[in-house]
């Protein structure tokens, strides 16, 4: 959202509701002269201001104001239009118009000041919440090593644009290390410790060698994070996760499932989940069983791309209640550059639950490029797509 000093940029009314005044008069024209001289529509140009305060300025709904009292004047003593006599001007009920035409002009007016005094609020709110999310989910480089990245986050909440989801990707000298979760809760509390466990990821990730000690370490500031909330509910603030890396020199994915929706290994003409069935138990509930986390070991190759989502995604309903088919979606896609795959999953989303989200989602994908490709400098965004796809097989 663009923002020009002091306030970001007013959302645009919808464009019928901007046309809207200029349909109420027009279709005060087409019913004057059409109805009898004892029915003057006119009268109903008093809701004028009102109908232009939805969607325009005080200085608009002002002007329309003054339009309004003038054409009832016009209506009132036009002989030709509405066959009544000049003297109809001054008539009490025509008066009474006027006046009632001006006090709703004023109610509207101050209406207008109000309505815009809220939205540039909602606005400024906004504009803070995304920049509260770009500290907290900074956008994942596009390009590290010989991987590919991108990644999308959507809020249920559109007024927020932030929520408990997360994701980071996080070069290293153990390989590249990845993680999606979704915190249990809503609010602010889930943000905060979104913003706890992504803090103790980045820390932990350059200082573990082992995936599952990296795993152990996340659980421990998760665990210490439920208990500084306190509360009754300690024991039922969690997280789940997946955390997964990828090696340079190695040819294969390490995962460790928190009790997440197990990613997807995309290659051409196969999408498969990885998952071994020995999922771990979510963040801060590992304390519940012994040896709680098992990392899995997949082959991971040249053209194949990793594809990590939060629950939002699978659970996203039609207007039938239907869940969202994320592999049936994928499979009939084909292998797609990551930007393009992400873009087309959003879209996908939107349109299956006709722009009524009930959940926050995120994803992040991952492509290992092919040698060739793998060994060339790094492209801008605008050359990245290609990157990789000529051929994308290993």
């Amino acid at each position: 959202m663009r923002h020009d000093g002091r306030h970001s940029a007013l959302p645009a009314p919808p464009a019928w509701m901007r046309w809207l005044p200029l349909l109420y008069v027009i279709g005060v024209l087409l019913l004057e002269p059409i109805t009898p001289v004892q029915w003057p529509v006119s009268f109903v140009l008093i809701a004028l201001p009102l109908v232009t305060a939805f969607a325009h300025p005080p200085a608009v709904v002002a002007g329309a104001t003054a339009f309004g009292i003038g054409l009832e004047l016009l209506l009132a003593g036009t002989p030709c239009c509405a066959g009544r006599a000049v003297g109809y001007v001054w008539e009490r009920h025509y008066v009474a118009a006027y006046v009632c035409t001006a006090l709703v002009g004023a109610l509207g007016t101050i209406l207008a000041a109000h309505r815009i005094r809220r939205e540039r609020t909602l606005a400024d709110v906004r504009f803070v919440a995304e920049i509260a999310q770009r500290v907290l989910l900074r956008p994942v480089p596009h390009r590290i090593g010989n991987l590919l990245l991108e990644s999308f986050y959507l809020s249920a909440a559109a007024e927020a644009r932030i929520g408990g989801d997360l994701y980071e990707a996080v070069p290293t000298a153990y390989g590249v290390r990845l993680v999606i979760g979704d915190v249990r809760g809503k609010g602010l509390p889930a943000v905060e410790t979104a913003a706890s466990i992504l803090g103790a990821f980045r820390e932990a990730a350059h200082d573990e060698p082992d995936l599952n000690a990296l795993v152990e370490r996340v659980d421990i500031s998760m665990t210490r994070r439920a208990h500084q909330l306190g509360g009754s509910e300690t024991g039922e603030r969690f997280v789940t996760a997946v955390f997964a890396e990828v090696r340079a020199d190695e040819e294969v994915v390490r995962v460790v499932n928190c009790g997440h929706p197990p990613p997807l290994l995309i290659r051409p003409g196969e999408v498969s989940e990885l998952d071994r069935g020995r999922s771990g138990p979510p963040l801060n509930l590992g304390m519940l069983v012994g040896d709680p986390y098992h990392v899995d070991t997949y082959r991971f190759g040249p053209g194949d791309q990793l594809l990590l989502y939060t629950d939002g995604v699978t659970e996203t309903r039609d207007p039938d209640g239907s869940f969202y088919p994320l592999l049936q979606r994928l499979r009939s896609w084909g292998p797609m550059p990551p930007p393009e795959l992400l873009d087309r999953l959003h879209q996908d989303l939107q349109s299956y639950s006709g722009d009524q989200l009930q959940d926050d989602t995120a994803a992040l994908t991952a492509f290992l490029l092919p040698s060739a490709a793998a060994g060339e400098a790094d492209t801008g965004p605008e050359e990245r797509d290609a990157e990789g796809f000529a051929d994308p097989s290993p």
